[in-house]
């Protein structure tokens, strides 16, 4: 599956593209220590929902500004369901990484979206009982 990268002030975000059915799992991880720090799951239709996992000094991750970020940007391309894992961890990390977190996120977003749209996601039906049948 398809690999977007991008890289700012001295780390790299990487968003990896995972189609299961109709669906999308999107992980993005990135700088010196890649985890799970957040996650965000939408539809076309639904808003994003956002979750953040206790980080190790039991504060909130914020990881998910990230996710949250290229939710907004591909939600209108989505063939199905969509969760994005993000995590993201600068060691010492700057207040000039911080900020450039926002535009690295829009510029996966933008990748991931233009991907879509030139490789549309074709998936099998699932098929259902009808009211009036059941299994055999």
């Amino acid at each position: 599956m398809p690999i977007f990268n991008v890289t700012q002030e001295n780390y790299t975000i990487s968003a990896n593209l995972t189609i299961i059915g109709e669906d999308l799992l999107i992980v993005v991880t990135g700088g010196t220590n890649p985890h799970i720090g957040g996650v965000v799951t939408l539809t076309k239709n639904d808003a994003p929902y956002s979750f953040a996992f206790p980080s190790h000094d039991g504060r909130k991750h914020k990881d998910n500004y990230i996710g949250e970020h290229i939710a907004g940007i591909i939600q209108p391309c989505l063939p199905g369901n969509c969760t994005i894992t993000t995590g993201v961890h600068v060691n010492q990390i700057t207040k000039a990484q911080i900020a450039a977190s926002k535009p690295m996120a829009i510029n996966l977003g933008r990748q991931i979206q233009a991907w879509l749209t030139e490789h549309p996601v074709a998936a099998q039906k699932p098929k259902y009982y009808q009211s009036y049948e059941n299994p055999r």
